[in-house]
């Protein structure tokens, strides 16, 4: 058993605070950038590096938008029907991984049409990164004391009653959902760099990641507590399940069909 009494703000000065979160995040987009210049440089794709900070702006921009979009409609609508101002209220929480993936896709095609860069060129590289960015954010939310899983007997639970830095934190010992996702990210990051110099159809990469993140978060879920304002749907299953299972089918189906193409 792990009692979780950890502060997420690293830094408080006044108002001002630095919290774990934040930076893992921002390490993540570091690590992007890097990352993906050095892939593209190795692919020989014609993108510089100030095309590199370009293009996380937009995709950071796209991120922050589709997931708040998808959190809005999706998770809790009736809650930002009765306050709409909180939708702008990106900082009290409620972003969607699904949605945040949808802003990313579609502020990395308008860049690419800008840019006059192949989609698949570029969307191969950077699913590297951003598997283990999403790694890195999940140990944010371990900080964070969110995300948290069911309760479990495991000798490795979480128990979050002693916490004197966050209120409202859930009773009974947890599974620490959020380290099992950080692996799991790890894990496709992993299968990803081993395949990345693989003589591969163009898209591939980009679909592997969609295929093993939608297999992995869906078996992840039954160690995830379910959302409060959603609860079990069909008294089984989470919303990131059923949001989770359509990508993994999807993508099977697009491996194999450029498997065809091959």
């Amino acid at each position: 058993m792990f009692f979780h009494n950890i502060n997420p703000v690293l830094i408080e000065l006044g108002p001002f605070q630095i919290r774990y979160y934040g930076l893992f995040y921002a390490l993540g987009f570091v690590i992007a950038y890097f990352l993906i210049s050095y892939l593209a440089k190795r692919k020989e794709l014609s993108i510089t590096k100030d095309d590199v900070a370009d293009f996380l702006v937009y995709v950071i921009v796209g991120v922050v938008l589709g997931a708040r979009l998808v959190y809005v409609i999706v998770y809790n609508p009736i809650f930002y029907l009765q306050n709409p101002f909180e939708i702008i209220a990106v900082w009290h929480g409620g972003l969607s991984f699904h949605g945040g993936l949808l802003g990313a896709i579609t502020s990395a095609y308008i860049f690419c049409r800008r840019k006059k860069i192949a989609f698949y060129d570029l969307a191969d590289i950077v699913v590297v990164p951003v598997a283990l960015a999403l790694a890195l954010g999940r140990i944010g939310n371990f900080m964070n004391a969110e995300l948290y899983g069911r309760i479990t007997n495991v000798d490795w639970c979480i128990d979050y009653s002693k916490n004197k830095f966050i209120e409202n934190l859930p009773s009974g010992c947890r599974h620490p959902s959020q380290i099992y996702a950080s692996i799991k990210n790890l894990t496709i990051f992993a299968v990803l760099w081993f395949i990345k110099d693989k003589k591969l159809p163009k898209g591939f990469m980009s679909w592997s990641f969609i295929t093993l993140y939608g297999l992995f978060r869906t078996f992840i879920e039954f160690f995830r507590a379910p959302d409060e304002q959603i609860g079990f749907i069909f008294n089984y299953f989470t919303m990131g399940q059923l949001l989770s299972f359509p990508l993994f089918i999807l993508g099977l189906i697009m491996l194999f069909r450029l498997s065809k193409k091959k």
